[in-house]
């Protein structure tokens, strides 16, 4: 992950560092408080795979706002607006840290509102946009995502922050989170779908493409035969996990329980779609998903 430090960490250890006195008692309080990690729908789970694997000793709330699937051809105010009555459940249900597994919401609603709240936000724009810098060798970089974070040019900036050389190119792909969302990942009319996103990429010579909705990871292998094996592949959750771990170490929030994980599910349309889904493309099952009003 390199030395650098991101936006959330400095927000947060500059926040803590206000009050020193107070902060051993700040971090023993809240260092076994869940952490919470949302998305529109069963995108973010590819965010929760990683996470379980690096922070396995968190305990942590899931919510899926199936109510309101997809995000990405939203207006911006709506998105802060869903953004922000989501962050306040969070804060009402006492967490210590909040990953916006969603590309959309990284990209539109984190700017505006990763200093509005106690706990640090994690976005995803920042540690895809370094992967990809560090992965590609030609500076040809491609980038899939959702219309909104597609308009908001959020990875375009941010990588040319990173490199400024490098040469982003950048395909809306609108249809890949409904088809997701009904369980379409293998099928014909999704290599069809992806077939035609991917085109104009594929001739800009890209060798590098960033994954910038968490829901296209359950795509991957679709994605991986287009492109060719040459394509490095970016996934933002892994990256995005890691800086949460060292944001939860330098703080001194790591939990101290060495049990079993406490997982907890809620989604704010009919539960057992999410079930049924979610417990397939996460390779565990999701026992239970209990419905919620935002």
């Amino acid at each position: 992950m390199g030395n650098d430090i991101s936006p959330a960490q400095r927000v947060f250890s500059e926040r803590i560092s206000k009050r020193p006195e107070q902060k051993s008692d700040i971090a023993e309080k809240n260092k076994d408080k869940p952490i919470g990690i949302f998305d529109s729908g069963v995108g973010g789970l590819t965010v929760f795979s990683e996470f379980i694997k690096i922070l396995p000793h968190e305990d942590v709330i899931y919510l899926a706002d199936t109510a309101r699937v997809p995000y990405g051809g939203r207006p911006y105010e709506e998105i802060l607006e869903i953004n922000r009555g989501i962050l306040d459940y969070f804060k009402d249900r006492g967490v210590k840290m909040v990953i916006m597994a969603c590309g959309t919401s990284s990209s539109m609603a984190y700017p505006a509102l990763k200093d509005n709240y106690e706990f640090p936000i994690i976005s995803l724009i920042e540690p895809g946009a370094r992967s990809a810098v560090a992965a590609s060798k030609n500076g040809r970089i491609g980038v899939i995502a959702t219309q909104g974070t597609i308009k908001s040019n959020s990875y375009n900036n941010k990588i040319k922050e990173l490199k400024k050389e490098a040469e982003v190119f950048s395909e809306a792909c609108p249809l890949f989170v409904p088809l997701i969302e009904g369980g379409f990942i293998d099928s014909e009319e999704t290599r069809k779908t992806a077939r035609g996103y991917l085109a104009p990429l594929i001739a800009k010579k890209i060798d590098t493409l960033v994954l910038g909705c968490t829901h296209y990871p359950h795509l991957k292998r679709v994605i991986s035969e287009i492109v060719g094996l040459e394509v490095a592949l970016i996934d933002p959750a892994i990256e995005a996990v890691e800086d949460a771990k060292k944001i939860l170490s330098q703080n001194h929030l790591l939990s101290n329980n060495k049990g079993s994980s406490n997982y907890e599910y809620v989604v704010t349309g009919p539960p057992l779609h999410f079930q049924e889904l979610g417990s397939k493309l996460l390779g565990r099952s999701i026992p239970r998903a209990h419905q919620i009003k935002l």
